[in-house]
């Protein structure tokens, strides 16, 4: 059996972190549910929309097709983001927010590190998105996929 290790930064990534057009951010879709509208999905590496704009290649590649599937509430897991690199246009962030919320949906940042918390905050992204202090430390992996749904609604 062979493995392709891809590097992101300046760690390795086990090939089953999937690809999505970003040079330094990739994610795994862990679960969606058709029915009720959500997706749960992990990103892993930097999320630099500084120099990547890694939000243009997540928003097109990733939450696009599944926007068109009806899913209109997303839960991103963050834990394994190791940074983030904000950049001045937000028009990924406000398109994608400004779609969900026409259908009723979300979008929750899950487990930010404190660093990155604060430079999305410096960046305006609650405006966006929801996350802080409310949405950390939460034992996602024990839980069912519905309860993350439904418990992690930001209203």
């Amino acid at each position: 059996m062979s493995f392709t290790t891809r590097t992101g930064c300046t760690f390795y990534l086990h090939p089953q972190w999937d690809a999505f057009g970003s040079s330094t951010l990739y994610g795994k879709i862990l679960f969606v549910d058709y029915d009720e509208g959500f997706a749960l999905i992990e990103p892993i590496g930097e999320w630099n929309d500084t120099l990547h704009n890694d939000i243009m290649f997540l928003k097109r590649n990733v939450v696009d097709p599944l926007y068109r599937q009806g899913i209109n509430k997303f839960v991103l897991f963050c834990e394994n983001v190791l940074n983030f690199h904000a950049s001045g246009d937000d028009d990924y962030y406000a398109e994608w927010a400004e779609e969900v919320h026409e259908e009723g949906g979300w979008i929750a940042l899950l487990n930010i590190r404190q660093h990155i918390n604060d430079e999305m905050h410096d960046a305006r992204l609650y405006q966006y998105l929801h996350f802080g202090e409310e949405y950390n430390d939460i034992n996602w992996q024990t839980q069912n996929p519905l309860w993350c749904s439904r418990s992690l609604m930001p209203w």
